[in-house]
């Protein structure tokens, strides 16, 4: 009997050859009867087994079974560009992602999705099956391939592959070298945005945005959409995005993005991505400086959408915002209170099937997508594909992916604005004190609230993503930032006569800005970015809590953002596909500059019985990475609003970040200052 993964694995593997062709390395060969074939191999079936498999290790036979209707994935192509932002696009996939959970096991789904893998679209496929996976009961535990081994034409420099191809066709694959993926190949150093263009273009980044997006796909059957507080989630993960990046270019000296709210106004910013497509062979289209989003009228992407129709849309979102409540489909006024509010503003926003009256409020967020990354072929008169903005696997490479989103995020602001500060009891904890706090390197002697940054370089195995290559190892490697391990130090007392559980909530936040100016409160607020969420028991007297950076519940490491599955039934390497869902852990901390950026760090003990939800085990590889992505099958493990305490605009008499926690004994700040080193460091 074949266990799942082996099942599954080569399904998932060089999208583009055909399924006959022999997967995992040569070593596995499916056997299809002749009627999984497409017309244009079914004529050859005999000389095609007796072609390809008959090496094999493994062969895989598939029973005959009834073809099911594939005309409505027919709205694009199999070589085609398929874009979840596209509407056309997402029901599609939500019929496909519907098709395979049907399926009443893992068998028959392996022998539909054979048969369906030739006959749609690559890219759809993948996402479909691989939100199916992640869904059933079944297959829960199936290895899901990163988008980086599927496609790597989306996040690598296209000059390697003639190199990759080189080595591959001429050197057997022990004497093949590694080709070398340059830093910021986008744009010159005469363009400002390419100060950051190392956070924007980072891989793990796009495969962190990729993954949340299986997680929480917008559109699909309801059992796969409507997950605990997955509007309110779209709404935090983004903004702490945000406020990321933005702490990133105070780093770089560059000022914080700017919104993109005025629809019809000029973009300076240009983009030219310099990524080919593998699907058609084409490059992703670039933005010229200064263009003008236009309505786009391409009826042969089923793509139309009118500037008249989001200033619609953005005014009833406003109006439904400033009057407190949403309008149901069946007229009803939804209330948007503290508990149920920004929830429901995520999904009509995004907007998701979620959404409370999705034809009345639009698709604001994702119909922006569409617009931008068709800006500059609006009527298809050029016949020319999306941009980087228009396709969820790259549109965080793009600075109006930031700028765009920022216009998101202030609209969830404008409903934050609306209720009330926290209060004294919310905020405080009864009987515990927090002492002290500092954060230290993980080595001997080191000096407290110094952190350190530099450049590490690491590698990486496409070879499972290039189609028609020999077999075998293709490595790349690519630098990015890192920081120094490190832990934190807290030191607490329990003033009460018994144990109180607490959640630890820390927090980084800039004191400056990209002008050195000290920055307001009400600013700094907006740029607090959590950086770990744990429980902790504190026992009657005092307490001390070491916490290492690589605990975060917020990251997961680097071995799970940059998966291979091909290598993972190596000891040490388990994965779990649900699991991969998590901010890089080596984009935890800003860069810093080089004489040392100070940063305010935060701390908060908050009572654990007002954030008690339900139990869960802290400790399980699973929940390592749930204050973006939850928990699966389970509700979101915190009762605060996310965010929690800097979601919520605070009175004016607070200046700083310290008045804001001194009349509290449960929290603490602390300046940390982060030095970069301009070195690159290879992973060992």
């Amino acid at each position: 009997m074949t266990d799942n993964n082996t099942l599954f694995r080569g399904l998932m593997q060089k999208p583009y050859e055909p399924t006959f062709v022999p997967k995992v390395d040569g070593k596995l060969y499916y056997d299809l009867p002749d009627a999984y074939l497409t017309d244009q191999y079914r004529p050859y079936g005999p000389s095609i087994q007796n072609r390809f498999g008959i090496n094999a290790e493994t062969r895989l036979p598939f029973p005959n079974i009834s073809p099911p209707d594939l005309s409505f994935a027919d709205v694009v192509s199999r070589r085609g560009v398929f874009s979840v932002f596209n509407a056309a696009h997402r029901r599609a996939a939500g019929q496909l992602i519907q098709l395979f959970l049907d399926q009443p096991n893992p068998t028959t789904l392996g022998a539909v999705a054979a048969y369906v893998r030739d006959r749609v679209n690559a890219p759809m496929f993948q996402y479909a099956l691989a939100i199916a996976l992640i869904h059933r009961d079944d297959t829960r535990d199936v290895e899901i391939p990163s988008f980086l081994e599927l496609f790597p034409d989306r996040f690598v420099d296209p000059a390697v592959f003639p190199q990759l191809r080189e080595e591959s066709n001429l050197l057997d694959r022990g004497s093949r070298r590694a080709i070398d993926i340059p830093s910021n190949y986008t744009a010159s150093d005469r363009v400002d945005e390419q100060r950051v263009a190392y956070w924007r273009e980072d891989i793990g980044l796009s495969l962190h945005h990729w993954h949340w997006h299986l997680v929480y796909p917008s559109t699909g059957p309801d059992r796969v959409v409507r997950k605990d507080r997955r509007g309110e989630l779209f709404y935090h993960m983004h903004q702490q995005t945000i406020a990321r990046y933005n702490i990133e270019r105070f780093a770089n000296g560059l000022a914080r993005t700017l919104s993109f709210s005025q629809l019809r106004e000029s973009i300076p910013e240009a983009y030219f991505p310099k990524i080919v497509r593998s699907s058609d062979g084409r490059a992703f289209s670039c933005r010229y400086p200064n263009q003008v989003m236009k309505d786009v009228n391409r009826v042969e992407d089923e793509s139309t959408i009118r500037l008249a129709d989001m200033d619609v849309s953005i005014k009833r979102i406003f109006e439904a915002i400033d009057n407190g409540y949403a309008q149901a489909t069946n007229g009803d006024r939804v209330p948007l209170d503290n508990e149920k509010g920004i929830d429901l503003i995520g999904d009509l926003l995004e907007a998701s099937t979620n959404s409370i009256n999705f034809n009345y409020y639009g698709d604001y967020h994702q119909n922006g997508h569409v617009m931008l990354g068709y800006i500059h072929d609006p009527d298809n008169s050029y016949l020319e594909g999306v941009g980087v903005m228009g396709d969820l696997t790259t549109t965080m490479r793009d600075p109006l992916f930031y700028r765009w989103h920022q216009h998101i995020d202030d609209i969830f602001v404008r409903h934050k604005q609306r209720l009330p500060a926290y209060t004294s009891s919310e905020l405080s904890f009864n009987d515990i004190t927090v002492d002290s706090f500092d954060v230290q390197l993980n080595k001997a002697n080191a000096p407290k609230n110094v952190l350190l940054t530099f450049w590490q370089r690491s590698q990486f195995d496409l070879g499972t993503g290039i189609d028609f290559v020999p077999e075998g190892n293709l490595f790349v490697t690519f630098t990015h930032i890192q920081h120094a391990p490190f832990s934190y130090r807290i030191q607490a007392t329990n003033n009460g006569g018994s144990m109180r559980r607490g959640t630890v909530r820390l927090f980084l936040g800039p004191k400056v800005n990209d002008r050195g100016q000290i920055l307001p409160f009400r600013d700094q607020r907006r740029h607090m970015v959590e950086l770990d969420k744990f429980t902790v028991n504190l026992r009657p007297g005092q307490n001390s809590i070491v916490r290492r950076s690589d605990e975060s519940n917020l990251t997961i490491p680097y071995e799970r953002t940059f998966r291979n599955i091909a290598a993972s039934s190596q000891p040490g390497m388990e994965v779990f596909q649900f699991c991969n869902c998590g901010w890089p852990s080596h984009m935890l901390l800003p860069k810093g500059s080089a004489s040392g950026l100070e940063y305010d760090f935060f701390v908060m003990i908050s009572n654990y019985n007002q954030d008690r939800v339900e139990e869960f085990n802290e400790n399980d590889n699973c929940n390592d990475a749930h204050m973006f992505c939850g928990l699966r099958d389970r509700r979101y493990p915190d009762a605060r609003s996310m965010g929690y305490p800097f979601d919520r605009f605070t009175p004016n008499s607070v200046g700083s970040l310290q008045e804001f926690a001194r009349p509290y004994r449960n929290m603490a700040t602390t300046p940390v200052s982060i030095r970069f080193t301009n070195t690159v460091i290879a992973r060992t």
